[in-house]
């Protein structure tokens, strides 16, 4: 028996798992040229004469180095013309060059020295320093006091604009992870029992990512069950399966830093006529956005298609509950959740490349929630699925 995660039925489904394929092979020095290129495009747009980028997703974006952030800086500075410089504590040096996928400069800093005056030296002559968005307020107070006479001025407008178009290398990515967490939501299924743990399901979930290759195994799990599902994210505690629980399943992981973000929602036994009531609501609210989605609209009119479906059954409207609390989808990529957002207010046009979840939420308040979860990239006159949309609450997986 495998420890914890539901006995001899787990071993089997795990024992079962394959591969779908060869993982996509790392992004490399060309990839991320073009990445730099397209930001000094921008740059130039934007007025910047610099772009700092800090450790994160975005860092890893431009020079293929997987770094979480931390107290301590590390980025790099792309100025509009001549070559990158990346920006380290000197005793991490030896990390950094194994996981950089391009050529640039190095500029080290000891631990009892200033990294931003280090930075402020490097930006000599910049008049306007256009720092990443998801940089900690300590780098940008920092680079104030290094170099008042500096204007800093967000780069959203440049890393947003790379990082929103996925190329066909990502979308293979992006594709290859999403159909391995599909397989993985399938195998969660066939393993339930009365009495299984939300804990225990976890476990195998991860297990699965794992055996299947995922980077880290799962990089998030929500398992719930029952009056839980109601709540978009969970509440505390354990839970237990019981005969006529819906079970809500929302996990993904990530494939050389490329996420996937599935949900499933389905009961355990046979469902009740207001379960598959609201259940097929929300599998026509998914759908509807889905149809709206196509190059030059607006992301906000994606998230208005799920709510007019919603409203014609008498849910909502707007946020209120009975009905969706929450946005209809979000971008996805490097980040699990980033820009652009299926949501009210975001008039962000849709272009070939970009990537959102499809995930118009149904809360039932103190009873139960349906969520249905895949993903979408947009094509030259539509969008095209990432995995298949349930068919039925009976039959979740296609």
């Amino acid at each position: 028996m495998t420890a914890g995660v539901g006995g001899s039925t787990a071993d089997k489904e795990l024992a079962g798992l394959r591969p779908h394929g060869a993982t996509p092979a790392p992004l490399g020095r060309e990839a991320c040229e073009a990445r730099l290129d397209r930001a000094r495009e921008l740059m130039t747009e934007l007025g910047a004469d610099a772009m700092l980028v800090t450790a994160g997703a975005s860092l890893r974006y431009f020079t293929g180095l997987p770094w979480g952030a931390t107290e301590r800086l590390v980025g790099v500075v792309v100025p509009r013309h001549g070559p990158p410089t990346m920006i380290c504590p000197a005793f991490e040096l030896g990390s950094l060059q194994a996981g950089l996928a391009i050529e640039a400069g190095v500029a080290l800093w000891e631990e009892d020295e200033s990294p931003f005056l280090l930075a402020a030296g490097l930006l000599d002559g910049a008049g306007v320093l256009a720092l990443d968005p998801g940089a900690p307020f300590f780098v940008f107070d920092g680079l104030r006091q290094a170099a008042p006479s500096l204007q800093i001025v967000s780069a959203a407008r440049v890393i947003d604009g790379c990082r929103m178009i996925k190329s066909d290398e990502e979308l293979a990515r992006l594709q290859y992870a999403k159909t391995l967490t599909l397989q993985v939501q399938r195998a969660a299924a066939a393993m339930l029992a009365p009495g299984v743990s939300a804990t225990a399901v976890r476990q195998f979930i991860d297990a699965a990512h794992r055996t299947l290759g995922a980077d880290n195994g799962s990089y998030f799990c929500a398992v719930q069950f029952g009056a839980a599902t109601a709540y978009p994210h969970g509440v505390p505690g354990e839970q237990i399966l019981a005969e006529g629980d819906l079970v809500l399943i929302d996990t993904g992981c990530q494939i050389q830093g490329y996420h996937s973000d599935i949900t499933r929602t389905y009961v355990f036994g046979e469902p009740t006529a207001e379960h598959r009531r609201i259940w097929n609501i929300e599998h026509e609210a998914q759908a509807a956005a889905f149809a709206a989605a196509r190059p030059g609209v607006t992301c906000e009119s994606i998230d208005r298609a799920a709510r007019v479906v919603l409203e014609r059954y008498g849910l909502g409207p707007g946020y209120r509950l009975p009905g969706l609390p929450h946005r209809t989808g979000h971008g996805i990529g490097l980040s699990i959740h980033e820009p652009a957002y299926l949501v009210a207010g975001d008039k962000t046009l849709l272009a070939p490349g970009m990537c959102f979840s499809n995930e118009p939420m149904i809360v039932m308040p103190d009873a139960f929630g349906i969520r249905l979860e895949d993903h979408f990239y947009v094509t030259a006159d539509g969008a095209a699925w990432f995995t298949p949309p349930s068919d039925s609450i009976d039959a979740p997986f296609a």
